[in-house]
């Protein structure tokens, strides 16, 4: 998959705010794969801002885990390891029953709509095969869950998981489009490499929401924690396939020739 950007506001309204979540959401909506190498001259160039910004950017996105920064190697997209994949769900599953049992108490009738409206437009976005759009759609209902919560630390924390959540679905998601690599290593049976990760089931949101609208805080966490749960469970850990060490088919007549 190549990667690429947002489209970005021209530079002389380009701030180190409109960068980062440009980033963010070119992440968000799996533009950017994991081990994208992000290199300051040309982010500079697209962003039309001084190497100086770019980086102050990448610090705060390597903060949030978005971004690794090496001394040798320089800035790119963050790879999670499977032990941090489970870290993301495992903390995602003990803040969001919170959140979401703070939004069923606050939430208005028109903010329930809201999502409701959400819903439908990441539904029709799989129905038209828009799938980066209905991958960023599905992290925010959860973000706009969070808003209505009226949780500021909470819900800066879960915008962070978010993202990170994102990478995750990239680099373990079965089925993804976004590192054909990763469809190379399917086990037992092999998985088709033009199939997109379901980031998240409309049906489950519609669940969750049918549940806030009838104020059934216990039966909504249920279902949230069920979701997360199975997002999770879909992962693949599958490890990479061992790299053939037979000498006489590698160096042999007949072997391939570089």
């Amino acid at each position: 998959m190549k990667a690429s950007l947002a489209t970005v506001p021209t530079p002389a309204a380009c701030t180190d705010a409109d960068i980062h979540d440009q980033l963010v959401a070119a992440v968000m909506d799996h533009r950017l794969p994991p081990g994208t190498k992000l290199v300051e001259d040309k982010l500079g160039q697209v962003y039309g801002v001084s190497r100086t910004r770019i980086r102050q950017v990448l610090i705060r996105l390597a903060q949030s885990q978005v971004v690794t920064l090496s001394p040798h190697r320089g800035a790119s997209i963050a790879e999670p390891s499977v032990d941090e994949a489970h870290e993301v769900f495992e903390v995602r599953r003990l803040i969001e029953p919170t959140l979401l049992r703070r939004a069923i108490a606050r939430a208005s009738a028109t903010d329930l709509d809201a999502l409701a409206a959400l819903i439908a437009d990441e539904e029709q976005a799989r129905r038209q095969g828009r799938h980066p759009a209905a991958l960023r759609l599905s992290g925010e209902f959860h973000l706009r869950l969070a808003q209505l919560a009226g949780h500021a630390t909470l819900q800066r924390l879960l915008g962070e998981l978010v993202s990170r959540t994102s990478l995750v679905l990239m680099t373990y998601g079965d089925g993804a489009l976004t590192r054909p690599v990763r469809a190379a290593r399917a086990a037992p049976t092999p998985r088709r490499a033009t199939r997109w990760v379901d980031a998240c089931n409309c049906h489950d949101h519609r669940g969750l929401l049918a549940a806030m609208r009838r104020g059934a805080a216990d039966e909504a966490e249920a279902l949230m924690l069920r979701h997360l749960s199975e997002l999770e469970a879909g992962l693949c850990f599958a490890p990479a396939e061992p790299v053939p060490t037979d000498l006489a088919a590698l160096l042999g007549p007949g072997a391939p020739v570089a």
